[in-house]
């Protein structure tokens, strides 16, 4: 399969195409991000350039090869049992990996796709099964009441919440939480979040292999989509050479009086008793160096946080903040947002 030809079993809202010029005369009609993104895909260039969320750090442009992202779409096809003749919603931007490489997907394994809008509930106006898609928390979350016609889900983009997790328990969908980033084109390791195949722990895809360097933090070889070996700063737990445990990202640790605290575990304990977005967060102390921060979205409320945390991981003060600021894929952006406290 290379870049300039089609499956040819693939379809894109109904119709199929005799070649990629008339693939490319179709979306000019439908979309500019489409359009953008395929005449990228079938110009002569072996890259295409890619946007990162700027969820961890600042947004940047990086260059992936289209056989990386080929290797990508067959890896998650074989993993997911998703072969030519497949249905499949696009209700991602296109501007970013996750929406380009379902698009890719498409192409290289032949799935019937169909495009809709990008919104916060993209179910809304659907009323056709799907085999499979691709949705951020946000999406699958006001989704809920339809998700069923969506057979096979994977989110990615953004931790998907206890709260969320136990509201899918009940649903037909098989409902998977992603791990990866831009530069592994998406996913390379996947979780169960629901039906009795629930897990905490993330199973590698064939072909990558996962390490930890004296941090603690997970070091990725995926040979297949990246030619670097990445070191990331999220702090892992692995069990075995396929599975691990994902903790926290090591630059959000909060080092206060000596003791090391994982903003993501005192999170976890405290999302029953907190309807509103929220994220902790810390400041510098004069005592203790840095002091945790519970940071929430909304008006003013009191929260029982003493029922389930230790005396080390209590916030000391509490913020309301009216709107938190997000990405452009949608994340809090836990800095930028902190900065609007005004402390």
């Amino acid at each position: 399969m290379s870049t300039k030809s089609l499956h040819p079993d693939f379809q894109l809202n109904g119709r199929s195409f005799s070649s990629k010029e008339e693939l490319l005369n179709y979306v000019k009609n439908e979309a500019t991000e489409l359009l953008s993104f395929l005449s990228e895909w079938f110009d002569d260039s072996p890259y295409v350039i890619v946007k990162t969320s700027g969820s961890t750090g600042k947004p940047k442009k990086i260059t992936i090869k289209k056989d990386q992202m080929i290797n990508s779409a067959k890896a998650t096809g074989s993993y997911f049992d998703l072969s030519g003749g497949t249905t499949a919603l696009l209700c991602m931007p296109v501007k970013y990996i996750a929406g380009k490489m379902m698009l890719v997907r498409a192409m290289v394994l032949g799935w019937h796709l169909d495009v809709t809008a990008v919104s916060s509930n993209p179910l809304q106006n659907i009323d056709k099964t799907y085999d499979f898609s691709a949705m951020v928390p946000l999406q699958l979350y006001h989704s809920l009441d339809k998700i069923s016609l969506i057979k096979k889900l994977i989110v990615g983009g953004g931790a998907v919440s206890e709260e969320l997790i136990d509201k899918i328990q009940e649903i037909p969908t098989k409902i998977f939480a992603m791990y990866g980033m831009t530069e592994t084109i998406t996913h390379i390791a996947v979780k169960p979040l629901n039906t009795d195949q629930r897990s905490e722990f993330y199973q590698v895809l064939p072909e990558v292999k996962i390490s930890t360097d004296k941090r603690g933090c997970l070091v990725i070889n995926a040979p297949k989509v990246a030619d670097n070996i990445l070191i990331t700063n999220d702090l892992v737990e692995i069990t075995s050479e396929n599975k691990f445990r994902w903790l926290g990202r090591y630059d959000y640790i909060i080092n206060t009086g000596g003791i090391k605290i994982l903003p993501e575990e005192i999170e976890k304990k405290i999302t029953p008793l907190i309807s509103s977005r929220f994220f902790i967060s810390s400041l510098p102390d004069d005592k203790l160096g840095e002091k945790i921060i519970l940071i929430v979205e909304g008006g003013q409320e009191q929260f029982p946080l003493k029922k389930v945390l230790s005396k080390y991981e209590m916030p000391k003060e509490v913020f309301f903040v009216k709107k938190f600021i997000e990405t452009p894929t949608g994340k809090i952006n836990r800095n930028k947002t902190k900065d609007t406290i005004g402390v």
